[in-house]
């Protein structure tokens, strides 16, 4: 069936916003959210950004009905999509029931269209029942032409091209794909819904350069009302219409217009006016202390009187008394004032703190690795490659390419035909995509002193770092944010540099802001580092060796 060329009411379908009004959300005893409210309106493509753990992805599950806040409410539109979602399907289901389940919207909505325009061919204008069948008819038409239910099979087919997932058969079951392509099939389904409000958790991990620029190019082009959290700078800067800060301030999150490129000025003038405020204020909460506790001792009328005074004494005392009484008052009124509303103290900031990223080798010009011929069946092909021992090397490709295998071949974690040869007793360590700890249960303190001994532990203290909040230093692993955890592995790493250093895109899941001093860590200092990154912010302004890899097996 194709689009009619009029309709009834040509007005376009009205999308609700998304509120969110004061909402708390305490998990481990933790208030992760306090009284966070926010509109959503059609249009509007909202980036929700800040340390990790200061709620994102909270906030996501709660917008999304996946999680209940402790106190206040969402109103939230029927039709709404949200990535990080189980997709109701087993590992046995396809990917065909994946695509089946997206379209099913669209295709009902034809169907019905079909439906209502034979009735109305049936029923006389004149005929009890014409107007509700045609403003049905006109409901319904509006709607398939929102979610443009003419075009959605092509559109899915564009979807999964766009994502890198074209020749994927339709008969895969999800259990044999990786957990990047389901990932990808998840996003693909929401965009061929076309929701009324999409919530997107860290939407452009596992995206190459080509997947990502398409997915911008599909949510600038939705109608309704977009919220993501991420650490993409690059995605935030070609998407957003607002962004949310959720890190501490003056008064709560702050909600910035414009893309991450206007909100980095537009923050950075916001701190200074909260640091300066705070200082006046402390100025003012000392004078005012000092004159009402202080200030009536110094001045009091209990002098004696002088022989000149005789007549005027008592009158002059008295006036003096009055003037002290009112200045205390006033004072002290003040001060109450400024108790209860005081602003409260910025909090430090964290700073990556770590001194070398990586260790220097014995003085050898030597390479740390060689490779030759190496090949990893449908996975990796590379004919060559040396790491020297101070070498910063970027590798790039599409996803399949084998970046994170090159890295488990390097790491020694990941056999492979060919030659791997690596000096004698070389130090490797690997920050992997995925992080996993043993124990959940165990704090990131215990975690971090058990994993080094407590001789290195004291040596380089997990605080010193500035990559956890002495606030989540007691907290179980397990309760720890995704970012968190990468945080604490990354923690591991540098409080004993290895001489050579492997990241597996190593700034998925973290903050904008330890992004870029994680990228200054890697200009300078001994070692040698080994980066696959699709992050398209790091890569503009990389300054070391790169290699891209191609799908060659």
């Amino acid at each position: 069936m194709s689009p009619p060329t009029s309709a009834p009411h040509s007005a376009p379908v009205s999308h609700p916003a998304l509120l969110a009004h004061d909402l708390v959300r305490v998990l481990g005893g933790r208030r992760v959210l306090d009284g966070v409210s926010l509109i959503a309106s059609p249009g509007h493509r909202i980036g929700l950004i800040g340390e990790n753990g200061v709620g994102k992805s909270t906030l996501l599950r709660l917008l999304a009905g996946a999680d209940e806040p402790d106190a206040g409410r969402v109103s939230r539109p029927g039709d709404l999509g949200f990535l990080h979602q189980e997709m109701p399907f087993d590992a046995d289901s396809t990917v065909a029931a994946v695509l089946d389940e997206a379209l099913r919207e669209a295709r009902a909505d034809l169907a019905e269209l079909e439906r209502l325009g034979e009735e109305l061919a049936r029923v006389p204008e004149d005929a009890p029942g014409h107007r509700e069948l045609l403003g049905a008819y006109a409901g319904r038409l509006e709607r398939a032409q929102d979610r443009e239910a003419w075009d959605a099979d092509r559109r899915a087919a564009l979807a999964l091209d766009g994502l890198g997932l074209g020749a994927l058969g339709h008969d895969r079951a999800l259990g044999s794909l990786s957990g990047g392509q389901r990932g990808r099939l998840a996003l693909a389904a929401l965009l061929v819904r076309r929701p009324s409000a999409l919530l997107l958790d860290e939407p452009t991990n596992h995206l190459d350069d080509d997947a990502a620029a398409f997915l911008e190019e599909q949510i600038r082009a939705l109608p309704g009302t977009v919220v993501a959290a991420s650490h993409d700078r690059a995605f935030l800067d070609a998407v957003c219409t607002d962004l949310v800060d959720l890190d501490p301030a003056v008064a709560g999150p702050v909600r910035y217009g414009g893309n991450y490129s206007t909100y980095l000025s537009e923050q950075r003038a916001e701190r200074r006016r909260w640091e300066r405020r705070y200082a006046e204020e402390q100025e003012e909460l000392d004078g005012l202390r000092h004159a009402a506790g202080v200030s009536a001792h110094v001045v009091a009328p209990d002098r004696g009187r002088r022989d000149h005074e005789k007549m005027g004494y008592g009158h002059r005392a008295g006036r003096v008394q009055n003037q002290i009484s009112r200045r205390v008052r006033n004072a002290t009124r003040r001060l109450a004032e400024l108790e209860r509303d005081r602003v409260a103290e910025p909090p430090l900031p964290l700073r990556f703190a770590a001194g070398a990223l990586a260790a220097t080798a014995e003085e050898d010009p030597r390479p740390l690795i060689t490779l030759r011929d190496v090949r990893v069946p449908g996975r990796l092909a590379l004919d060559a490659l040396e790491v020297s021992p101070t070498d910063r090397l970027l590798v790039t490709g599409a996803n399949g390419a084998g970046k994170s295998t090159l890295l488990a071949v390097l790491a020694g974690r990941l056999a492979a035909a060919g030659v791997v040869r690596g000096r004698r007793h070389l130090t490797v360590g690997l920050l992997a995509q995925d992080t996993v700890f043993d124990r959940p249960d165990r704090t990131a303190r215990d975690t971090y002193a058990l994993s080094l001994g407590p001789a290195r532990a004291e040596q380089v203290p997990l605080a010193s770092l500035g990559l956890l909040h002495a606030a989540d230093l007691d907290t179980p692993v397990g309760r720890l944010s995704v970012g968190q955890r990468r945080r604490l592995a990354l923690a591991l790493l540098v409080a004993r540099p290895p001489q050579l250093l492997l990241l597996d895109e190593p700034t998925n899941h973290l903050s904008p802001r330890l992004c870029d001093e994680l990228e200054e860590a890697f200009t300078g200092g001994p070692g040698a580092i080994v980066l696959a990154s699709h992050d398209r912010w790091l890569r503009r302004r990389w300054q070391g060796r790169e290699i891209r890899l191609e799908r060659r097996c």
